[in-house]
């Protein structure tokens, strides 16, 4: 199929609206349950309910986007999220019914990111792999950004936002989803592919260097994403030991977020000049040094330097570990890996912060940064020398 004009516009918007919507939805839905008296010991329960069912079935979703096109999971997600937020909205009154709302909304969050990662594999074009990653992945980090800001425009300032006004808000921008979704249809593949195995385990038996590289890209994956979960947890528990101020380091955070969306802006251009693994390396290695450093106790001008850095850095790895793992795939299996890739994230997400808060009962939060610049460094040696993670 070749590759149609102009289709990183209609991808990246569809990207950026998944994100925002998702990034509204999810913690305006921990306010309703509040507004719903629901003891904050439970709300563990909404982020879990989002998280568990795609954790489940997400291999699954990738080999069925392999045998059937990016099509139908590309629609039936962006159905899920309207329906999820459309029953958030006018049909949540109890944890149970948040909590029914909030799977649906996982599933088809799931769904659309199996789908819009597919179709970066299938429709790059001229771009390469490694700029395409680059530019989905700048626009999901400006999603994100969106998101947030939404409950600000709509909610008002009381500590409890106006729910309803958001969430109602929420449902325009699912619509807006639908109508994005309908913009790519000629650009996301339909029919099954001749080439695609035919059962799960086939398109998993991969041997040898394959496999090598598979398990080095999802290994890399999965310590940058814990990584930058463990700095939006940890960092505000570090500025109030150094009494920093919590807007100071919500401008920290929104300095790393920054950098890292520029670093994705020349993703390719790098790897033109460097190679992939090379880059991947070496960013792994700066970010080791960034996360060490954090703890210690400097000037602010240069914590934001160091931020910046840790920012730039970290940002590199995501596109390059999706581009790896696309390559290194047997043919016809690319939504496969990339859905095992997703599913090592969230696994890391989960284990990760868990094993961190008892290494901050003994080691402090310092000890949490500095194990985890350890995983990022022995992860940098890992790709630099191509042995398995």
């Amino acid at each position: 199929m070749a590759p149609a004009r102009g289709w990183p516009v209609a991808l990246m918007c569809h990207a950026v609206v998944v994100q925002a919507l998702t990034y509204v939805v999810r913690p305006t839905t921990a306010y309703r349950a509040l507004e719903l008296d629901v003891p904050a010991s439970q709300l563990g329960l909404l982020s879990g309910a989002f998280a568990v069912v795609p954790l489940l079935i997400a291999i699954s979703v990738g080999r069925m986007t392999d045998l059937r096109g990016e099509r139908l999971v590309l629609w039936t997600g962006a159905d899920l999220m309207l329906v999820a937020t459309v029953g958030l909205a006018w049909l949540a009154d109890s944890l149970m019914t948040l909590l029914l709302w909030s799977v649906l909304l996982g599933v088809g969050h799931l769904l659309t990111i199996v789908g819009e990662q597919t179709t970066v594999t299938v429709l790059r074009g001229a771009l390469g792999l490694d700029s395409a990653f680059g530019r989905y992945t700048l626009s999901v980090s400006f999603g994100q950004i969106i998101g947030p800001g939404l409950i600000t425009l709509l909610g008002g300032d009381g500590a409890i936002p106006d729910t309803s006004a958001i969430l109602r808000g929420a449902v325009v921008l699912a619509v807006v989803l639908v109508f994005s979704t309908a913009a790519m249809r000629a650009r996301a593949s339909g029919p099954a592919r001749d080439d695609s195995p035919g059962s799960l385990r086939l398109a998993m038996r991969v041997t040898g260097p394959v496999r090598r590289e598979l398990i080095n890209a999802i290994a890399a994956s999965l310590v940058l994403i814990a990584a930058i979960d463990l700095l939006v947890v940890y960092l505000p528990a570090l500025g109030a030991q150094a009494g920093i101020s919590a807007g100071t380091v919500g401008v920290l955070l929104s300095v790393r977020a920054a950098a890292s969306m520029v670093s994705r802006m020349f993703v390719g251009s790098l790897v033109a000049r460097f190679r992939r693994l090379p880059t991947l390396g070496a960013s792994l290695a700066l970010s080791a040094l960034a996360v060490a450093v954090i703890p210690v106790p400097m000037p602010l001008a240069v914590l934001f330097a160091v931020m910046a850095l840790g920012g730039l850095t970290l940002g590199i790895g995501q596109p390059l570990t999706m581009a790896w793992v696309t390559e290194a795939a047997p043919p016809g299996a690319r939504a496969t890996w990339l859905s095992v890739r997703l599913t090592g994230n969230r696994l890391g997400q989960t284990v990760v912060p868990t094993v961190a808060g008892f290494a901050a009962s003994s080691a402090g939060v310092g000890g949490v940064l500095w194990v985890m610049a350890a995983a990022l460094a022995g992860v940098a040696l890992v790709v630099r020398r191509g042995r398995p993670a």
